[in-house]
């Protein structure tokens, strides 16, 4: 019976030295994401580049980052909630943080369009949000202007066939939304309109003049991130851009955000 003792007082010391793994307990350290957008998000995999500028940043800054997108072309918020697929995915939870990106120029068109078009259907997803995940962080992913505005809207909305009244539109609406709603705005038509000025020779669009290219959408993915984690970061990952424009790139977006934290209700 003693050496019985003995033995198990060995065991123990053993563990307490050399404890085993628990892998119920585990802290998952992942940060889930639930991207809702449309061709703007699905363009060269925005998610993708998001998780891949997270897992290349710095030892303090890295995160790693699992999504999931609902990202068919045109969607709006309205059509958005018509899919029972994406409403029992933010009812079921889980999510750290959900990025809503409205059709390119709803939000841009006349102040009452907006109100009774766009406005509704942002606090329903963002309810459906936080009720599904109380936790989560609700991010209303801003976009940009089309490259020489809506021309459609001529007769009706002039504002907004410029590249400037459409993108100065974007800017109020997507603001609106995130101040309405408790959320925080992720600037990408700021980082845009701040690139086209200082650097009008690199390419931030497809050739259709609306979509974004990859550089352009390294400049969204970049810009989220820092939205996402509210710090200043580097990353080594350049989406196969030149090291020193991705370097710009990265500056840019975070000088973005971190200079309007208030603007962007990012606390």
């Amino acid at each position: 019976m003693k050496q019985l003792i003995l033995f198990l007082k060995f065991i123990l010391g053993i563990c307490l030295f050399f404890p085993l793994p628990l892998k119920a307990q585990e802290v998952n350290d992942t940060v889930r994401v639930l991207f809702i957008g449309n061709s703007y998000t699905h363009y060269h995999d925005l998610p993708e580049m998001v998780r891949q500028i997270a897992s290349h940043a710095g030892m303090h800054e890295k995160m790693k980052v699992s999504s999931t997108s609902f990202t068919p072309g045109g969607c709006t918020f309205k059509k958005h909630l018509e899919n029972p697929e994406l409403v029992k995915a933010l009812k079921n939870g889980k999510w750290d943080f959900v990025v809503l990106q409205e059709q390119s120029t709803a939000p841009a068109q006349k102040t009452k369009s907006v109100i009774e078009n766009v406005y509704p259907y942002a606090a329903r997803l963002a309810a459906l949000a936080t009720e599904g995940s109380p936790d989560t962080k609700v991010i209303f992913y801003m976009t940009w202007g089309h490259k020489d505005g809506f021309a459609p809207a001529a007769d009706h909305y002039p504002i907004i066939t410029t590249y400037e009244g459409m993108q100065d539109r974007l800017i109020t609406s997507y603001i609106e939304m995130a101040h309405d709603n408790g959320a925080m705005c992720a600037p990408v038509g700021m980082a845009w309109k701040k690139m086209r000025k200082e650097r009008p020779y690199d390419t931030l669009y497809w050739p259709d003049r609306s979509h974004p290219s990859r550089l352009g959408t390294y400049l969204a993915a970049n810009v989220i991130y820092s939205t996402m984690l509210g710090k200043p970061y580097q990353t080594t990952w350049t989406g196969g851009l030149d090291a020193g424009l991705a370097e710009y790139i990265q500056q840019t977006a975070q000088q973005t955000v971190f200079d309007n934290r208030s603007l962007l209700n990012i606390k």
